[in-house]
């Protein structure tokens, strides 16, 4: 059931009554769906359509661990919840995210640099508002000023909340050479930009192989992390494909030095990575053990990803120890997740989990 207007300026204002919240809070339940139970064996497997979520979910490892599906025939999508707790309520209640462009929150957003002893300057953009906020991070050679990190800016302004976006070094205007940038660099870039830059507990936006690093980050900095996000999560992602390789395939890399990857998402149409990024990235995988991180985590993925299969997601949510972990599908979407139901999607989960948060923190 739809908010009416006035319910939601006022919600949007912080100008909620008591009994307006109260009715708000009604609402919300009454959204509530009780999900199917699903106990999975080792090694089922999970395939969703846009009418129908089939037969079953992958990757549960832990003996009578319990799932729930919930069909979307709307949008197109399906969710995979591992756990049991309040999540997807934007799925179910089907809300629409917030308006844009609200007149409330237009300040202008300049580029700035975070300077750090000893490593590269990062470049940055803050929107400064309230808590949580939230922190973009891009996808492999990917800057700043993508289609996800400026509609997330858009959202956030809308809302009064903060928000960064930073490019990688030696990526978009940030200082340092591209060609000895390593995962191990990009971590800590990220956690700079926690460390430095953003003020109050974050939710992390990240984006394939920013997904990789949102996890982490949250890993390293779990009393700054409240939420993640992830889209077309990408962890473990290059040394997964790499060792996907023949052997032979493998050794001549190794002699080249090189890996020349085909990429559509490329304009050379293929990125050339050093055989030094791979081996020091094998250093960073995750999903060989279980993945320390105990606060929300939504993982959308598109079922028409040919970069990283929509089947890692759910590697990742088994992984983690959260019990609260939502895998959202999308049957028509590819890789970047950058179509307009993408993004509408992306932003309502956004908004959902900074309902629950704040319903948590009251």
């Amino acid at each position: 059931m739809p908010l009416g207007a006035t319910e939601r300026a006022n919600r949007e204002t912080g100008t909620v009554d008591s009994t307006l919240r109260m009715r708000l809070r009604a609402r919300h339940e009454s959204h509530e769906m009780q999900f199917s139970k699903l106990c999975l064996p080792a090694d089922c497997a999970c395939v969703t359509s846009g009418r129908d979520l089939c037969k079953s979910v992958a990757s549960a490892r832990a003996a009578g661990k319990m799932a729930a599906w919930v069909p979307c025939r709307r949008w197109g999508w399906a969710a995979v919840a591992f756990g049991w707790h309040r999540g997807l309520n934007v799925v179910l209640a089907r809300k629409p995210p917030r308006a844009w462009g609200l007149p409330a929150c237009r300040q202008k957003v300049s580029l700035s640099f975070l300077n750090r002893p000893d490593l590269p300057s990062l470049a940055y953009k803050k929107l400064k508002g309230k808590s949580p906020g939230i922190i973009f991070i891009p996808g492999y050679l990917s800057n700043m000023n993508g289609t996800k990190a400026l509609a997330i800016e858009e959202f956030c302004k809308s809302l009064g909340h903060g928000y960064i976006r930073f490019d990688y070094s030696g990526i978009g205007n940030s200082d340092g050479n591209l060609a000895e940038c390593t995962v191990g660099k990009w971590r800590k870039d990220v956690l700079s930009i926690l460390d430095d830059v953003a003020e109050g507990p974050q939710i992390l936006v990240g984006s394939s192989f920013g997904g990789w690093l949102m996890l982490h980050a949250t890993i390293a900095r779990p009393e700054k992390v409240v939420a993640l996000i992830g889209i077309a999560t990408a962890a473990d992602g290059l040394v997964t494909q790499f060792h996907a390789l023949s052997v032979e395939a493998q050794k001549e890399i190794e002699v080249k030095g090189q890996w020349t990857l085909p990429s559509k998402y490329s304009n050379e149409g293929f990125y050339n990575i050093p055989y030094s990024f791979i081996k020091e990235a094998e250093r960073h995988c995750l999903l060989h053990s279980p993945i320390p991180v105990t606060c929300p985590v939504r993982l959308l993925h598109g079922m028409k990803d040919d970069i990283i299969p929509w089947h890692t997601s759910l590697q990742v949510a088994d992984r983690v120890v959260s019990p609260d972990v939502d895998v959202i599908l999308r049957k028509q979407s590819d890789h970047r997740m950058k179509e307009k139901a993408d993004l509408h999607l992306l932003t309502c989960t956004i908004d959902d989990l900074i309902d629950k948060l704040s319903t948590m923190a009251n």
